[in-house]
């Protein structure tokens, strides 16, 4: 029987529980995505007890367990999103819409100025911040990794819709990774728009959904530990792996 040669990506919590980055697995012809999962699982048995919180990417695109696997492909195992210098990965789109991912601090304004248009009367620059505990525990830093490739394509996507359904000019999506200190930005989604309410309905629907679809892990350390945040999946995501 004929083989395909996969790549495969681990993320967050799940890196942990298999202790791996990456791997590359040989499967028989005509295997499924979720016959890598359970690959895995076999070998490591709290990866089996994830399951039910556990999404799984193909190429870059979140896909059913069902998806049939290739030569060559790209299979990720994603755990619930928790919410070098310049920017690591970025798309700007034709209409001036961008997106990215930096290691550098972020300037929520300063993306604001570059996005105005003459016809803009007002802009909001939402920024979610590091803080210094989680319900009392005391927070000496953050980490965030990710799915570096979707993630930034996954923004681009939900940005794109907001730009259509919403009376905006522009959206931005900006996502730090590595080590945050505490009152650093995490995150900022920037929208500009002819009038207000359109700019904030649209940044607060940005944030919302960044934080259940795009592929982003946050791990706090406190002073007596450190822990992989608990986020969750978007409902439309889990009905598609289920």
């Amino acid at each position: 029987m004929c083989s395909v040669h996969i790549r495969v990506l681990f993320f967050g919590v799940i890196r942990d529980m298999v202790g791996l980055r990456e791997d590359t697995l040989e499967i028989p012809e005509g295997g499924s995505l979720g016959s890598v999962f359970e690959h895995y699982a076999g070998r490591f048995p709290r990866l089996r007890e994830a399951a039910a919180s556990t999404v799984l990417a193909l190429n870059q695109q979140f896909s059913s367990p069902a998806a049939p696997l290739a030569d060559g492909d790209e299979v990720a195992l994603l755990p619930p999103v928790s919410g070098g210098s310049g920017y690591t990965h970025q798309i700007a789109d034709p209409a001036g819409n961008f997106f990215a991912l930096t290691r550098d601090a972020i300037d929520g304004t300063a993306i604001a100025r570059q996005l105005l248009r003459g016809e803009d009367g007002a802009f909001v620059n939402f920024e979610g911040v590091a803080r210094n505990n989680t319900k009392g525990r005391a927070t000496r830093y953050l980490e965030y990794e990710c799915y570096e490739a979707m993630a930034v394509r996954m923004m681009s996507e939900i940005g794109t819709e907001i730009a259509r359904s919403h009376s905006i000019g522009r959206i931005a999506m900006v996502h730090r990774l590595g080590r945050l200190e505490i009152s650093e930005t995490s995150v900022a989604v920037v929208v500009t728009a002819p009038h207000r309410k359109p700019a904030f309905d649209a940044a607060l629907e940005g944030i919302n959904r960044l934080k259940k679809l795009v592929p982003v892990w946050k791990k706090e350390y406190f002073v007596d530990g450190e822990v992989w945040v608990d986020g969750e999946w978007d409902d439309a995501v889990v009905k598609a792996h289920t």
